[in-house]
């Protein structure tokens, strides 16, 4: 089924909006967006592309753990730092005691760029990707119109966000499952707490480094609109997230570097804290929604005065 075909059926009758006369009586019902979306998010996961960012991403934690396996059995140390500090990768030092801190580990590896450049390139071609592809004037369309277009091509990269860190997570504890061994787990600040618990802070962490990327889709989606080529939406958004990262570490630029869109993101270990400390979460959460906001408010405006040729 093509993706013009996906958006009539959508729309309940099997026509296209073209061929069908318009009816003012007509409620624009939320069922047709509803059917929008579900079709943005069968034609992103159907391609091999979005698979093979997966697959990337579940490998990363395999690789981790086999890392970490191999170096423990030559009697090296197994890793670096103590597990303080309140930083990710310092949760490598824990994973031969207790493999549930792969998944910590591997959401910290994984955040800095594997999740931001899968996130970037999905962002970044879903609508230029639309127009490279001759499809974009087709689906405007429809009776939903520009705006709750862009909102199921929002909510598609978000859901993207959460697949990806799931995959991430449960690749992570499968891996840890089987080279390591389970059980109570120590946290940052010394406590012992349960198996139990500590899944659930897993989850929790999960949902935490997911909507850290909610800033990273609002702008690849504001990129995706100002161009009709959906590689060079891509590559501008991959290539920003690397900008910010690098200026995140350059000393001088400490007095702005807390605005950043990634200054943040590996406050997620502060769940493993007794008790959770907050602040820095609530910080992180906040600059995502201001970066949703913003670059989500430019979308529209750039997307809904746009001439769509193509």
């Amino acid at each position: 089924m093509s993706r013009v075909d996906q958006v009539a059926k959508a729309d309940g009758d099997g026509t296209t909006p073209a061929a069908r006369p318009a009816d003012p009586s007509r409620p624009r019902s939320w069922t047709w967006t509803f059917g929008l979306l579900r079709s943005e998010l069968l034609t992103t996961f159907r391609r091999w592309r979005t698979l093979a960012l997966l697959g990337v991403l579940a490998a990363v934690p395999v690789l981790v753990g086999i890392a970490v396996k191999i170096e423990t059995n030559d009697g090296s140390p197994g890793g670096r730092g103590g597990g303080g500090g309140g930083e990710g990768p310092a949760f490598i030092s824990q994973v031969t005691n207790n493999g549930l801190f792969l998944v910590f580990t591997a959401l910290a590896v994984t955040l800095p760029f594997f999740l931001p450049m899968a996130i970037g390139v999905i962002a970044g071609d879903s609508i230029a990707g639309e127009a490279n592809a001759g499809t974009l004037r087709y689906l405007l369309v429809a009776p939903a119109g520009r705006t709750r277009l862009l909102l199921a091509k929002y909510a598609t990269v978000m859901v993207f966000c959460l697949v990806a860190t799931l995959v991430v997570a449960v690749s992570a504890l499968t891996v840890g499952a089987l080279l390591f061994p389970l059980g109570d787990l120590t946290t940052i600040s010394g406590t012992r707490i349960g198996f139990g618990d500590g899944l659930l802070r897993a989850f929790l962490i999960a949902l935490v480094v997911a909507a850290s990327l909610t800033g990273v889709a609002a702008l690849g989606l504001f990129v995706s609109t100002l161009t009709g080529s959906g590689i060079a939406a891509m590559a501008t958004t991959v290539g920003l997230l690397i900008t910010v990262q690098i200026l995140d570490q350059i000393p001088q630029l400490h007095a702005i570097q807390p605005y950043f869109f990634s200054h943040h993101w590996l406050s997620f270990a502060d769940l493993m804290r007794e008790p959770v400390y907050w602040e820095d979460l609530r910080k992180n959460l906040g600059l995502q929604v201001l970066y949703a906001a913003v670059f989500g408010s430019a979308a529209w405006a750039r997307f809904t005065t746009r001439d769509v040729t193509a």
